[in-house]
């Protein structure tokens, strides 16, 4: 349940504020049926600063998290342009036949991580699927020239197609790699406590209910930030792939004579 709304960033929005309202509502209303206790209200301030440091303190470490994870996401598919790049080059020790059908095959796989970007399901599945094709079909192209010629040079041929396939690896663990349900479920208990001791709080104070907006507006913003920066492929927040998109560009430009 909270990974879904994780990975719906708007929805997040509306269902997050509308529980932390709830719970300041809720919380006030009760309070009002109360009578004041002013030694109780002392340590009550206590209590409240704690739980809303807390809270800040959390939604900082999760946004902390979630902008790393983006970096991460980032750092690799600039990994990925780079080895592509570098193995198109020492393709040149390679046999023409062999250097010809390795270089076709490295722009065909390029467009295909280009197009793993994509927010389009159906784009991003058949290209993840022609992507490991591609995979084998270039490292079956590069296994008989570096038997035949087991040199220092054939090594960092197949040592740049093993980069190839590693960095498309390390790419999509990073993609996989999101804000634990934990964090999560932490942060939404953590912010709807600190909601519940806001509205307790506010029971007799004027404009008490523009007040309980407040936190359960910022809690919410908060939210929504965090679940777009970690989300891969939701909201608005996205990895371009701009370093393969130049790669491919280059790949298409008439080579110089």
């Amino acid at each position: 349940m909270i990974s879904e709304l994780a990975n719906r960033p708007v929805l997040l929005f509306f269902v997050s504020f509308a529980v932390l309202w709830l719970a300041a509502r809720l919380a006030a209303a009760y309070a009002r049926r109360r009578a004041k206790d002013e030694d109780v209200h002392k340590d009550f301030d206590i209590v409240l600063g704690g739980t809303l440091t807390l809270l800040g303190l959390i939604i900082g470490f999760n946004m902390l998290s979630a902008v790393t994870r983006y970096d991460q996401r980032k750092n690799y598919e600039e990994e990925e342009a780079n080895a592509i790049g570098t193995e198109y080059l020492r393709a040149d020790f390679l046999p023409a036949a062999e250097r010809a059908k390795v270089r076709e095959l490295m722009k065909a796989y390029t467009d295909k991580r280009v197009l793993y970007y994509t927010t389009d399901p159906e784009l991003r599945n058949d290209a993840t699927a022609a992507a490991a094709r591609l995979q084998g079909e270039m490292w079956s192209a590069i296994v008989p020239p570096a038997n035949a010629q087991p040199t220092p040079v054939m090594a960092l041929v197949v040592s740049g197609m093993n980069d190839v396939v590693n960095t498309q690896g390390y790419a999509q663990a990073a993609f996989w790699n999101r804000i634990p349900d934990g964090a999560w479920a932490l942060m939404m208990a953590v912010a709807i406590c600190s909601n519940v001791l806001i509205g307790y709080n506010v029971r007799d104070r004027r404009g008490g209910r523009e007040l309980l907006l407040i936190l359960p507006l910022v809690a919410s913003l908060s939210f929504v930030l965090i679940a777009d920066v970690d989300s891969p492929r939701r909201g608005f927040i996205h990895v371009n792939p701009q370093n393969l998109e130049a790669l491919a560009e280059s790949f298409r430009m008439p080579s110089p004579k």
